[in-house]
């Protein structure tokens, strides 16, 4: 199977989603797929160990993707060999009564990583440019001033929000959270075949909503603005990197893989060294402990 190469898909120029495609044919079967996953695991979930104990940066994960696109099982297998104490996954979903008495914006800045640990944003604050646009009447529960129905939600509105998210973005990359943001692009037949499995296969009924159908019912009214929202905001600082999600194996290790080589740029993530006072007396150290045994 072909090396991964991060830039390969990496937005650096204005994309066509349609243009894309959603699967990445190569000569590999599942079990060599996670065999490589295993293999990258095992080195984010060390490399992890060394930040936590580097304490200067963190790191935040952002998966954005719809319905069945492979979200969670991709936190589930990415992530499993980390120690717990270092990643932390916020699932967000519709604002509650708390959340909405504050910016758009605030429950996220909440759940951002502490020094030394990775935060994975599954759905993230780009649903304030999707899910909102597709239903602006949503926006009206955010009781912002000049908001008064949907009409005054105009085109200024999302430029404004936009921006926001990229002053957002800005700020905390240039105070040490390393930013990687995940669009899984998975095709409307896919899904479909997807869906039709939770509700044919009885382990996974429970997954199934048929606001999953009605979401479904915008297919088109989401790839427009998913690429709208990634042609405008990603940056050096926090780029959009675009997998083909139709085979979840490969996904799944195209996103490891991105993160593991993006990561290796940060030269400067050691494990902190000893003070040379208490290296010198190290021998005088190993007496007493002996002596107290």
């Amino acid at each position: 199977m072909k090396s991964i190469d991060p830039n390969d898909f990496k937005v650096v120029k204005k994309i066509s989603l349609a243009k894309i495609p959603t699967l990445l044919k190569v000569k590999a079967d599942d079990e060599e797929k996670e065999e490589k996953l295993d293999k990258v695991q095992a080195k984010l979930s060390d490399f992890q160990d060394v930040m936590y104990a580097h304490n200067k940066y963190s790191v935040l994960i952002c998966l954005q993707g719809m319905d069945t696109s492979g979200k969670d099982s991709l936190i589930r297998e990415v992530f499993k060999e980390f120690n717990p104490r270092g990643v932390v996954v916020h699932s967000f979903k519709t604002p509650n009564s708390t959340e909405l008495e504050h910016d758009y914006l605030w429950r996220h800045y909440l759940a951002l990583p502490e020094k030394g640990k990775f935060a994975i944003f599954n759905r993230t604050h780009y649903e304030n440019v999707l899910v909102t646009r597709v239903h602006p009447e949503y926006v009206l529960n955010e009781n912002l001033p000049e908001i008064n129905s949907v009409e005054d939600i105009t085109p200024a509105f999302w430029e404004k929000r936009i921006e926001q998210i990229n002053n957002f973005e800005k700020h905390i990359a240039a105070n040490g959270t390393i930013v990687m943001k995940f669009y899984m692009h998975l095709s409307k037949e896919e899904q479909r075949q997807r869906l039709l499995r939770r509700l044919e296969e009885g382990k996974h009924n429970w997954k199934f909503s048929p606001g999953d159908l009605k979401e479904r019912g915008h297919w088109d009214e989401y790839q427009q603005y998913y690429e709208e929202a990634i042609n405008k905001t990603s940056t050096e600082h926090a780029p959009w990197y675009i997998i083909p999600a139709d085979d979840k194996e490969m996904s799944r290790y195209i996103v490891a893989k991105i993160i593991w080589e993006e990561m290796q740029k940060y030269t400067d993530i050691k494990e902190p060294e000893l003070d040379d006072k208490i290296k010198a007396n190290f021998e005088d150290y190993k007496e007493q402990l002996k002596k107290n045994s």
